[in-house]
């Protein structure tokens, strides 16, 4: 119990006294969880609502991999990345291991998926009633998909932050592809998961608080956003 108080002290002593290591590993936390939530909504919105919406071979292969891949082993997910991005790997000249590119990557390929089956799963069940709604308002495709992706803004929501959250609190994949370097690729989940490692419980306790918090202030935000609530 007293590690938990000592926890809370810390964590608003982390706050207050602007100590810049901690404040980089919480803006690179912040920076690599929207920017790879951002990245999979573009592409995960208008494929969620094409799979539910239209009718093609092997759909349902297509659906199945889908939610195969919303369950993958984020360290497996890691792994591939980083054979695809290191040195002798085939994208090896980008040269972007152990950076928060990398990263960012590989939570893209972990958050997509969710997005898709969250906005599919909307799609199927009510893509033909707003369907037949664009028909008789005479919208032609692109309106037809701008006027779903309207109607589906709550489970679009949903996906967001499902996303966001399977993004934030991620360790496996980016302590793979990004190696947890200090004042470069180290975020709060993988400061937390040193932390612990060394013994460090009060710090640890400390910095997952101020995750906490933040993932409290950034769903608020795009709760308000998307519902102008």
């Amino acid at each position: 119990m007293s590690e938990i108080v000592e926890g809370f002290h810390k964590a608003i002593e982390l706050l207050v006294s602007l100590d810049k290591e901690i404040y980089e590993i919480i803006l690179l936390s912040i920076y690599v969880s929207l920017a790879s939530t951002f990245i999979s909504t573009i592409l995960a919105v208008p494929l969620g609502v094409v799979i539910g919406a239209k009718s093609f071979p092997f759909k349902k292969l297509v659906v199945r991999l889908i939610y195969t891949m919303m369950s993958l082993p984020p360290v497996i997910v890691g792994l591939v990345v980083f054979l695809f991005i290191s040195r002798r790997g085939p994208l090896g000249y980008l040269g972007i291991v152990f950076t928060p590119t990398a990263m960012i990557i590989a939570q893209v390929l972990l958050v997509t998926p969710i997005i898709t089956g969250i906005v599919y799963n909307g799609t199927k069940e009510k893509g033909e009633e707003i369907k037949k709604l664009a028909k008789t308002l005479g919208a032609n495709k692109v309106e037809t998909l701008i006027l779903m992706i309207k109607e589906l803004r709550i489970n679009i929501f949903t996906g967001i932050v499902s996303g966001y959250g399977r993004a934030i609190s991620e360790v496996g994949a980016v302590m793979i592809v990004g190696g947890n370097i200090k004042g470069h690729t180290r975020v709060m989940t993988t400061a937390i998961a040193m932390l612990r490692n060394q013994g460090d419980y009060a710090m640890a306790i400390a910095i997952g608080i101020v995750l906490l918090f933040l993932s409290f202030i950034i769903n608020s935000l795009l709760y308000h956003f998307q519902l102008g609530e």
